[in-house]
């Protein structure tokens, strides 16, 4: 795919751009994987809204040549950031975890979003996951599926 993608110039900081846009919507990767250290808080009013004490999961290197890390994940909840950033939406996106993520046991909530790409909770089966680290886990694609519906014109 090109520069002329409908959804190209809706995201920043893509790592390999021919490879995680397609016509289906754009591929988003991992940056970083969380647990949650210690509890946040949420009310009412927001006067006591209190962000949980993120700790960052490490990765590790199977080679010490390579390039990237793995993060071991054994089975539970983590935390999970992309690398990619939302930039002038003109219609809202649907976030949605992508095929690989899912057939391995993974998986992330559907949200839609419109300002930000928020971080997600994961969830990993019981048997564990392994995710190198820029691995596409996620797929940003339109609302209802279509390019067009969404607001943006077909390539």
């Amino acid at each position: 795919m090109s520069d002329d993608h409908p959804l190209a110039n809706a995201v920043d900081n893509l790592v390999y751009q021919p490879v995680q846009v397609h016509d289906r919507g754009i591929d988003l990767t991992v940056s970083a994987i969380y647990t949650v250290a210690a509890p946040g808080s949420l009310d009412f009013g927001g006067d006591e809204l209190a962000d949980a004490d993120l700790e960052p999961v490490e990765t590790t290197r199977r080679d010490p040549d390579d390039e990237y890390g793995w993060w071991n994940l054994e089975g539970g909840r983590y935390v999970v950031q992309h690398n990619e950033f939302l930039t002038d939406l003109e219609e809202p996106l649907l976030l949605q975890p992508n095929n690989e993520l899912l057939a391995r046991g993974g998986a992330h909530p559907t949200v839609q979003v419109d300002s930000h790409l928020p971080l997600l909770p994961l969830s990993v089966p019981d048997g564990g996951l392994e995710i190198k680290e820029n691995a596409r886990i996620s797929t940003l694609a339109p609302v209802g599926g279509s390019l067009e519906g969404a607001g943006f014109e077909e390539p």
